[in-house]
């Protein structure tokens, strides 16, 4: 992984700079402040695998921090230029790692709009699975997400978690048929 990362020990709260303490840090350089006076309120769980279908590696994390080779496989040369980014990514295994502080605007989930607001990066908090369409989430990522959940609930007022589906219709299909919406907390808005 990134020689900077920093593997802070066990999951726990999230500090006052918008760090959550106890997970490995991959600062990512493709985030920006949030709008004066915008609150935390919204969740958009996404999937992602690079190459598509292929698990484990350094390519998301490479591809969050600008470092992805675009001559280390095709797909990679389509994407190597864009700057995107999520706060947390979730591997496989359960691993769970910050990008961006939850205070900054990380930029995952581009053209969006939830309960009739448009650029939903300004309001919501960007959570990765290492995952596809065609592929079944682990238990490790549930046990992981609820635990993620939990501590964000506990800082921020949330009022929904939804799939980059559900705020980009049509253009995403993340996090795709096999996420199992009934493994996690729900936050539903009345």
């Amino acid at each position: 992984m990134n020689p900077k990362s920093e593997d802070t020990g066990r999951l726990g709260a999230v500090g006052d700079s918008g760090w959550l303490h106890g997970v490995e840090r991959i600062p990512s350089p493709n985030h920006d402040p949030r709008p004066e006076g915008e609150t935390i309120s919204l969740l958009v769980i996404h999937a992602i695998s690079l190459p598509p279908g292929k698990f484990d590696g350094t390519a998301v994390a490479d591809f969050f921090t600008n470092r992805l080779d675009p001559t280390a496989h095709p797909y990679f040369a389509t994407i190597a230029d864009r700057r995107v980014s999520t706060h947390f990514f979730i591997r496989r295994d359960g691993h769970l790692i910050q990008f961006v502080s939850c205070l900054e605007r990380a930029w995952h989930a581009g053209v969006s709009c939830w309960q009739g607001r448009t650029r939903c990066n300004d309001f919501s908090l960007g959570v990765e699975l290492e995952g596809d369409d065609l592929t079944p989430f682990s238990l490790a990522q549930y046990v992981t997400l609820n635990a993620l959940i939990a501590a964000l609930r506990a800082r921020f007022q949330l009022r929904g978690c939804v799939g980059h589906a559900d705020i980009a219709p049509g253009r995403k299909t993340d996090p795709g048929p096999h996420f199992e919406w009934s493994r996690i907390v729900r936050l539903d808005v009345e």
